[in-house]
């Protein structure tokens, strides 16, 4: 066979046209040791603080996440499972700080700490992402917080109430309610428009489905995420779910409903984040800490553990107009130990927080459910964060509470107390009857103005304490019935008009006269 010399000129040429010349430029290190979900690399010279790193080649690569920057090596987290990773292995820079996708197909979906869903309902497309740490608003951004976030619950709504934009601590021991509160916070926002971020951060699975069944039973879960760090995923994930909650939120307080960033003419979202709870992000940080070998503080948490819930907990606000008014609520989560709120913990989020509402085991155990504690709870916010109506009602409750406690305590030690004394604490035994309320059942902003009117204003200050609850109740049924128009005008104009509580007078007299006739009838009774 010959070869002509053309034939081989034209071929070698085709192949020089062909030949299209890439560099790959990277920068790579190199693995120097590796367990415990940390890697350590050396060669990474202008790796960022937080960036996502990918440790390994090809199958089993893994993502990581540039924690501690030192003199000669770097310290990485290692995002999912380090069984595939070895001494040795190439590190490659991804130049991109740590994101996490976001969007509106999230809403209704549960995912992990990284965007990934976890319910089994499919891939989510999303077009955006956001990091996970970012810089808080500045104060020219901000807005006072002057819109009431109802969590639907009396003794909250009356007595400390929480603001669109404000982070509100729930605190107490296990076992105490904290999560139901949360759990009726979201329920209540179903016609509101608030989007709401439930963060579980190493709890139980079972317990995160039963969460995501209850949510689905009350219709909550249309305009709710669930972001899953269980007690058996890795530190890590622990560590960033709070973040992730925050960066998912961010998106719908700077975007308006339409997609398009937020402005005075395009108002963005409304969002309420809980974080359930920190202490357990906190034990999660302090064991990645000691692993990468920070030096370790107080309780062997290190020394920047404030940081790490003030940048988190400073990113709820409430935008100011030219921003488009959009909001970011917090409700964090904290665990007491048999109620020491001056833990190490404790103390760092009630002094990052703009209030608390303390549960305490006692009134759990007693039956007084939500268990509030209303003489330590605060809002800081307080009366801005109320409807007029609730203003109006609830603000002689407190002093009745505080002075009903005292009085009950001294009241033990003797029998004989005159006429007021015992007014008082009459009063006061009615009004904690009224501020109980049952799971899952988030009333209505004007029916619990109703209810703390009458309570005030000594409507059930001659009813039996067995048949209070039932009174309100009826009551307000009642109202729905024969008055409904005085229910739609609280609510639709936040005030209690002169009208109004002259109907209000004469239904409740009416409706008593009723029921008291049927407790003292053989049959009602």
């Amino acid at each position: 066979m010959e070869i002509r010399a053309e034939e081989i000129s034209r071929i070698i040429r085709s192949q020089i046209e062909g030949f299209d010349a890439q560099v790959d430029v990277a920068e790579v290190g190199t693995i120097i040791s590796v367990g415990d979900g940390i890697a350590r690399a050396y060669g990474l010279e202008k790796v960022m603080a937080g960036e996502l790193v990918q440790l390994g080649e090809g199958d089993r690569s893994v993502m990581g996440l540039a924690f501690n920057l030192e003199e000669d090596n770097v310290g990485i987290i290692i995002l999912g499972s380090s069984d595939s990773v070895k001494e040795g292995d190439q590190v490659k820079r991804t130049g991109k700080i740590m994101s996490v996708p976001v969007g509106r197909q999230f809403i209704g979906r549960v995912v992990n700490p990284l965007g990934l869903p976890i319910d089994g309902k499919g891939p989510i497309k999303a077009d955006t992402t956001n990091p996970i740490e970012r810089i808080a608003p500045g104060i020219v951004d901000r807005k006072s917080v002057h819109e009431p976030m109802q969590t639907g619950l009396k003794a909250i709504d009356s007595l400390i109430p929480i603001g669109r934009g404000q982070r509100e601590l729930i605190i107490g021991d296990r076992q105490t309610g904290k999560t139901a509160v949360a759990i009726d916070t979201i329920i209540n926002q179903r016609e509101t428009g608030v989007i709401c971020i439930y963060v579980a951060i190493g709890q139980k699975r079972s317990t995160v489905a039963q969460v995501v069944k209850t949510l689905e039973q009350y219709d909550a879960m249309k305009h709710t995420i669930i972001i899953s760090a269980t007690a058996s995923d890795p530190a890590p994930f622990l560590f960033l779910a709070p973040m992730t909650g925050a960066a998912m939120g961010e998106y719908f307080m700077w975007h308006g409903q339409d997609g398009k960033p937020s402005s005075k003419t395009n108002a963005g979202g409304h969002v309420l984040c809980v974080y359930d709870d920190l202490s357990k992000q906190a034990a999660a940080y302090r064991e990645i800490s000691l692993l990468v070998r920070r030096p370790p503080g107080r309780e062997a948490y290190p020394g920047d553990v404030f940081y790490l819930h003030s940048r988190l907990l400073e990113r709820a606000c409430k935008l100011s107009d030219e921003r488009g008014a959009g909001s970011l609520t917090a409700l964090p989560v904290i665990e007491t130990q048999a109620g020491d709120v001056a833990a190490y913990i404790p103390t760092n989020v009630i002094s990052i927080t703009d209030g608390q509402i303390f549960l305490e085991n006692d009134l759990f155990n007693s039956g007084i459910r939500p268990a509030v504690n209303v003489g330590i709870s605060v809002s800081r916010v307080g009366g801005s964060a109320q409807i007029k109506a609730m203003k109006s009602v609830a603000g002689s409750i407190k002093l009745d509470l505080a002075q009903y406690r005292e009085l009950a305590a001294f009241s033990q030690f003797g029998s004989d107390l005159d006429k007021a004394t015992l007014a008082q604490l009459n009063r006061g035994q009615r009004l904690v009857e009224i501020l109980k309320q049952g799971q899952y059942q988030p009333m209505p902003v004007e029916k619990q103005v109703v209810s703390i009117w009458m309570a005030t204003n000594g409507y059930v200050d001659d009813i039996p304490l067995p048949h209070v609850r039932r009174f309100e109740k009826e009551l307000l049924e009642y109202l729905e019935v024969n008055a409904p128009e005085v229910l739609r005008g609280i609510r639709d104009s936040k005030v209690v008009s002169d009208e109004a509580k002259v109907a209000l007078k004469d239904n409740a007299t009416a409706f008593k006269e009723d029921f008291m006739s049927q407790l003292t009838s053989p049959t009602g009774a």
